[in-house]
């Protein structure tokens, strides 16, 4: 497991007894990061429109696409997750919740100097490789049939996961940044500047982040799993961290068994360190 800019490496070796080593590869060479790395290397040749630099243009925001049926306001301005409520039981068929919403909102604290970029068009695949690990057989840097191991080849063996509950309710977060002022963020506050997001104990609830920086942002949520879901709402693992990478959209489920304040952050401790980091209170 190497690290993005393959100053080291973590070696792990799986044997049949003690004593017995196999061959380390060779760290893949150092890669400049690309405008189609750093703008989310979007399949469907769309590397630039999807992209809203404006940070200082607060008219550019569409609120017409926004459902205000389904939408707390208040969640807008003080610092919190927008909130996308389902009240009442509905059969599956009805539930407005079974896939993911792909309304894109922009909360209204992006809209100033610690945001640089806003994304309109978000992607929401699982199968790129990410940075530095695409196309390296046909660059001749792996032999031919190499495959690199992404989010939708994993899958829960059991098909089910612990919780059959659908959600009752959503929370929208972006991760944001401004590259030129090393800011890092949820919704364009920094740690320090955001009140904690509260979630109800054992409560079902989705939590969809969207990347709208230039960088990949591994994200943790302590205390609870992040259930891993696709585009269409269906379940695929379990997991601690999950990689979020840029221009991407994705969306994981949860259940806050235990109560208390909880972490949530990027693990590129710099981002964290710069204000990448949230609290989280289950009560």
């Amino acid at each position: 497991a190497q690290s993005m800019e393959r100053s080291g490496y973590a070696r792990g070796t799986l044997t049949v007894r003690q004593g017995l080593t196999a061959p380390v590869p060779d760290p893949d060479p150092v890669e400049w990061l690309t405008m189609a790395d750093m703008m989310g290397a979007m399949s469907h040749g769309t590397g630039h429109e999807g992209m809203n630099h404006s940070g200082m243009d607060q008219g550019s925001m569409s609120m017409g696409a926004m459902d205000h049926s389904t939408m707390d306001h208040s969640q807008m301005h003080g610092g919190m997750a927008m909130d996308h409520s389902m009240h009442g039981v509905q059969r599956a068929s009805d539930n407005p919740l079974a896939k993911p919403s792909s309304t894109i909102r922009h909360a209204r604290t992006e809209y100033g100097t610690s945001v640089d970029m806003r994304v309109d068009m978000p992607r929401t695949n699982l199968d790129d490789p990410g940075i530095g690990l695409r196309n390296l057989s046909q660059r001749g840097l792996r032999p031919q049939g190499h495959r690199v191991l992404t989010l939708a080849d994993l899958k829960s063996i059991d098909g089910v996961l612990d919780d059959r509950r659908p959600p009752a309710r959503e929370l929208e977060l972006h991760l944001t940044g401004n590259m030129e002022r090393y800011s890092w963020s949820f919704d364009g506050l920094e740690f320090g500047k955001s009140t904690p997001v509260s979630l109800r104990h054992n409560e079902r609830v989705r939590i969809i982040l969207q990347n709208d920086t230039m960088m990949t942002h591994p994200m943790h949520l302590h205390g609870m799993w992040s259930e891993l879901e696709t585009d269409q709402g269906e379940l695929r693992v379990r997991r601690h961290t999950i990689p979020v990478q840029p221009a991407q959209r994705i969306s994981y489920l949860t259940t806050p068994h235990d109560l208390g304040r909880w972490a949530w952050h990027c693990h590129l401790l710099f981002h964290m360190d710069a204000g990448m980091f949230r609290e989280v209170v289950v009560s």
